[in-house]
C-alpha cells in the first residue's frame, strides 16, 4: 500500500522574515491590463454582409409569417438527391376589392404542382397552377464570388407576365448586385461591412413605365444577442427593425414603418419561440391586428400548421390549417 495522508495536522505557517510584506491574492493575479487582451479587428478582412433585399430578414422571420386562411395541404417526394416533386392543395377564400369598410371575400381554391433541383452550385425551381400560372426559379453560381438569380412569372392575362433578372457579386467585405425586369425596372445596389458588426448599402431603381426613380440607404447592426436595421427612401418610406436574441431558443422583434406619401404610420411587435417539437411566432400591430403561426412536429417528415390573423376593426378574421409531408 502506498503511503497515507494525514489531514488532522493543519500544514505549518510560512514565516515571514522582517521587511517582507505578505503575498495577498492580489500580488499573485496578473493586472487587469494583462487579464484579458483585446481582440484585434483585422479591418481588411471584414465580414461579408447579407444582400441588401434581406437586411431585415431576422425581423421578417418573426413578424411575417406566411399566415393563409382555409386548408392548405403540402407533399414533397424527393426521387434522389437533387431531385424532388412536390404537390399542392389549397381551400379557402380570396378578398375582393370593394369601397366598403368590410372586407368581402370569395371562396377559391387551386392545384399546384412543381419540381424541385437543388444543387450546390445550381438551383432550379418551378410551379405549374391550375388556372395556367407558370413561375420558375433559377440560381446558378457562375464562380465562387458571382451568382446569377432569373425570377419568371407566365401568366393567360396580357400584361401580366413578367421576368427579373439578378446578378449578386460577393466580395469579401462587400456585395453588390444589378436587376433588370421586362416590365422596363432597372435597379442596382451596393452594401459593404465597415466595422465587424456594421454593414452600410444604398441602392437606386428606374421605373420605365412609370417614369420614376428613386434611391435609398440602408445600415444593419448585429451582434449575437441583437439585430438592429433602418432603411429610407426618396420615395419617402422609412422602415426600422430591431430584434433582440433572448435566448437560443426566444427572439423578439418590433419594427417601424412610415410612408410620407400616404401617411400611414405602422409599428408592431413580435416573437419567435422555438420549442423542442414547435415554432410558434406571432405579433400585434398599432392597428390592432394580432396573428399567430404554429408549426408543430408530429414526426419525422410529418409537420402540422395553424394560422390565425384577427382584425376587429375591418371585421376581418382568418383561420388556417394545414399540414406538410416530406422534407
Amino acid at each position: 500500500m502506498g503511503p497515507s495522508i494525514s489531514y488532522a495536522a493543519a500544514p505549518p505557517q510560512p514565516v515571514q522574515t522582517p521587511g517582507q510584506h505578505p503575498v495577498g491574492l492580489g500580488m499573485l493575479l496578473p493586472p487587469k491590463s494583462e487579464e484579458k487582451a483585446k481582440e484585434k479587428v483585422d479591418w481588411r478582412n471584414l465580414p461579408c454582409p447579407v444582400p441588401f433585399e434581406e437586411i431585415q430578414r431576422e425581423a421578417w422571420m418573426s413578424l411575417k409569417p406566411e399566415l393563409f386562411e382555409g386548408l392548405r395541404f403540402d407533399f414533397t417526394k424527393g426521387l434522389n438527391q437533387k431531385f424532388s416533386l412536390s404537390h399542392s392543395v389549397f381551400m379557402g377564400s380570396m378578398e375582393v376589392p370593394s369601397q366598403s369598410t368590410d372586407t368581402i371575400k370569395v371562396p377559391t381554391s387551386h392545384y399546384e404542382f412543381g419540381a424541385n433541383y437543388l444543387d450546390p452550385k445550381l438551383m432550379l425551381v418551378g410551379r405549374v397552377l391550375t388556372d395556367g400560372r407558370l413561375n420558375a426559379r433559377v440560381k446558378c453560381d457562375l464562380s465562387d464570388n458571382l451568382t446569377l438569380k432569373v425570377n419568371a412569372q407566365l401568366t393567360n392575362e396580357p400584361h401580366f407576365s413578367q421576368g427579373m433578372f439578378n446578378f449578386d457579386y460577393k466580395g469579401s467585405d462587400f456585395r453588390t448586385q444589378f436587376q433588370i425586369g421586362n416590365n422596363a425596372f432597372y435597379g442596382g445596389n451596393y452594401i459593404q461591412s465597415v466595422t465587424p458588426n456594421l454593414s452600410l448599402g444604398s441602392e437606386v431603381f428606374w421605373l420605365g413605365h412609370q417614369r420614376k426613380s428613386g434611391i435609398g440607404f440602408a445600415a444593419r447592426y448585429n451582434t449575437n444577442k441583437m439585430v438592429a436595421t433602418g432603411q429610407i427612401a426618396s420615395t419617402g418610406v422609412v422602415a426600422l427593425s430591431y430584434v433582440q436574441k433572448v435566448s437560443e431558443k426566444v427572439s423578439l422583434a418590433s419594427d417601424f414603418m412610415y410612408n410620407q406619401m400616404s401617411k400611414d404610420v405602422t409599428a408592431s411587435f413580435g416573437y419567435d419561440y422555438i420549442l423542442r417539437q414547435c415554432r410558434l411566432r406571432g405579433k400585434i400591430d398599432s392597428n390592432g391586428v394580432v396573428s399567430s403561426f404554429l408549426e408543430e412536429r408530429l414526426n419525422m417528415g410529418v409537420n402540422f400548421i395553424l394560422s390565425a390573423e384577427v382584425d376587429h376593426r375591418k371585421k376581418d378574421y382568418k383561420f388556417g390549417f394545414g399540414m406538410t409531408v416530406g422534407e
